[in-house]
């Protein structure tokens, strides 16, 4: 949906700037906030193990994000930060209640427009001479947007929002930040503490608790 596209684009632009972990540690509180409105809008059941592996799954990547709090960021960074969170909350609950009845082609389809759409707006709105330059570099990074993203990526969340629970596909995110900070580590060179290991280690075990099936049901 396009709010995903919103979320996207607004943390991606203020993660550029400075203070990304407290940009990122607000967009991780989206599987919280999924499990809490879960219930009510999805009549879904949280139950105490889910709960549990939410709180690890949390902490983990607390722990690989890192919290150096600072007093540089700007306050459009942290309006655009919660604009992401309740962005792609309310879209992830959104694209539970209308999954069933609308094709994952047709909803990749509304998805792009409405992204375009949303783009269009804020380039005639925030930039005066808007541009384009096509080279190299830009056509690796659409084909980027375009294949693993778009065809990619949201294909693969949006089959799992329709086969399975919002919050238990949501509990996915909190591997983001390990699976990131691991895969710096070995293409950028980037330095992977024992405090990344550990928080790795405790997202890994707070998402298969947090999705695992449960006997009883």
């Amino acid at each position: 949906k396009t709010a995903y596209e919103i979320r996207l684009s607004l943390v991606g632009s203020e993660m550029c700037i400075r203070d990304r972990s407290i940009v990122a540690l607000i967009v991780t509180l989206q599987p919280i906030l999924t499990n809490i409105l879960a219930g009510y809008f999805l009549n879904e059941e949280v139950n105490i193990y889910q709960w549990i592996g939410v709180v690890l799954g949390f902490t983990g990547a607390v722990m690989v994000i890192g919290f150096d709090i600072g007093s540089t960021l700007p306050m459009k960074g942290l309006i655009a930060a919660v604009i992401a969170l309740i962005a792609i909350t309310t879209s992830t609950i959104w694209q539970k209640k209308i999954s069933n009845d609308i094709p994952l082609p047709v909803n990749n389809m509304y998805q792009a427009i409405g992204a375009v759409i949303f783009h269009l707006i804020i380039i005639i709105l925030i930039f005066e001479d808007a541009f384009i330059i096509i080279n190299l570099e830009f056509l690796l990074a659409m084909s980027h947007q375009v294949f693993l993203v778009s065809l990619g990526a949201f294909s693969i969340l949006m089959y799992l929002i329709k086969n399975n629970s919002a919050s238990k596909t949501v509990s996915l995110f909190f591997l983001i930040p390990a699976v990131t900070a691991t895969m710096a580590w070995i293409f950028l060179g980037e330095n992977l503490s024992l405090v990344d290991v550990i928080g790795f280690i405790i997202t890994s075990i707070g998402v298969f608790i947090s999705t695992r099936k449960q006997k009883s049901q």
